[in-house]
């Protein structure tokens, strides 16, 4: 007798706990659509009455103050879930797998910088020896005006000058045109 009296007060605790998922639910539900989209919000509402299962036995006014709680929990375990499998960045293959954007330029932008690069360099080697010195010790070496002075044994404002031909003589090489200068070689 005593087996069976238990048996009843279980089955009676079980229909509570399905009664409270019953009402409960949608409730849940809308709340967790507040954070995040309705599938998410259905999907983290059933994990959620999945964990609370736990606590059946719990009388039924302390059940809600716990399925919010879990609730809460469950959202922030996806959300650190997701973070560390970088979700945001997963592309489904069943979409357009040829619109996924590559992080490399295209062909054409990659042989245009190639070119730009050896018009570039071709101007810079023309520049005058001293004029190439001071022109890379400033732009490659990120020397400031009084240390190239320094280093080249000259005036600052022989430097402001060499940089100041250089980026004539580069800008007009770069144009096409020889801009009347006749001291390009």
């Amino acid at each position: 007798m005593n087996a069976t009296a238990s048996s009843g007060a279980n089955t009676a605790t079980a229909a509570g706990f399905e009664q409270f998922v019953r009402e409960h639910r949608p409730l849940l539900v809308a709340f967790l659509r507040r954070r995040v989209s309705d599938d998410d919000a259905q999907d983290v509402a059933q994990e959620t009455m999945v964990r609370l299962m736990r606590y059946g036995d719990q009388p039924v006014e302390a059940l809600r103050p716990l399925m919010y709680r879990i609730g809460l929990n469950a959202l922030a375990d996806r959300g650190r879930r997701d973070a560390s499998r970088l979700a945001h960045a997963h592309v489904s293959l069943e979409d357009d797998v040829l619109a996924l954007p590559s992080a490399e330029p295209a062909q054409d932008e990659r042989v245009a910088h190639q070119q730009a690069l050896v018009a570039v360099r071709a101007a810079v080697l023309r520049l005058p020896p001293r004029c190439r010195e001071v022109y890379l010790l400033n732009r490659i070496e990120d020397m400031s005006y009084t240390e190239i002075a320094r280093h080249c044994g000259i005036s600052v404002k022989a430097v402001e000058k060499h940089i100041g031909k250089a980026l004539s003589l580069l800008r007009v090489h770069l144009r096409g045109d020889n801009g009347g200068h006749t001291d390009w070689p």
